[in-house]
């Protein structure tokens, strides 16, 4: 299944999946694997601080890993075959992804069915369909906004961060989560995370030093 992966890997991706927890490891591999193996083309980058692959210059598909989790997100998934279960699957189990909450191997579909979902994907990117604006709002902040568990831990112990965060809008959310989960090291994370908490529980958005 790795034949394909010999080119266009990401080190990034290597790094996050190095760094993540020992649960989630096979199954970011596992699910990586099964993307490049149904899309040779596929192209890997980083985006919102977590691995994605894109294909014909489109996001496609991306998955996460938190310390009790993994997610799996499909970019245009309103738009899929299988659109509606995945969209439903993600409400229900909120900020979990479209493939609900994935701990195990064996939480995730079979291989034959995830491979059908990313082919689903592949085929609207090679069609070229958009999202409409307000779908590609929702899908963006399925699909970007899940929350480290780290980051719910510390909102927790401030409730004035806390009600900020939850009356942010997606982007300003995004803004946040982004820039403390892509710091490179612990100690710059650590310090963005205070830094982030001291902000927001004055009422102040990730970039309230450029805001006119």
């Amino acid at each position: 299944m790795h034949e394909n992966m010999s080119m266009k890997k990401d080190q990034r991706i290597d790094a996050y999946i190095a760094k993540s927890a020992d649960f989630a490891k096979p199954i970011l591999e596992h699910f990586r694997a099964l993307v490049h193996k149904a899309c040779p083309e596929v192209e890997e980058t980083m985006k919102w601080g977590f691995p994605h692959f894109d294909y014909k210059g489109q996001m496609m598909c991306s998955t996460a890993a938190f310390k009790q989790h993994t997610a799996v997100n499909f970019w245009k998934a309103p738009l899929m075959k299988s659109g509606e279960k995945l969209v439903e699957k993600a409400k229900t189990e909120e900020a979990m992804g479209h493939l609900g909450k994935i701990t195990s191997l064996k939480d995730l579909p079979k291989d034959s069915v995830l491979t059908k979902y990313i082919k689903e994907a592949m085929k609207l990117n090679d069609e070229g369909v958009k999202l409409s604006p307000a779908k590609r709002q929702s899908s963006a902040a399925k699909a970007s906004l899940v929350v480290p568990d780290y980051f719910m831990k510390d909102l927790s112990k401030n409730k004035k961060a806390l009600k900020t965060f939850e009356e942010f809008s997606p982007s300003h959310k995004r803004e946040y989560v982004s820039w403390v989960t892509e710091a490179k090291t612990d100690a710059t994370r650590d310090k963005r995370m205070a830094d982030a908490m001291s902000w927001m529980s004055e009422g102040r958005i990730r970039n309230w030093k450029y805001a006119k």
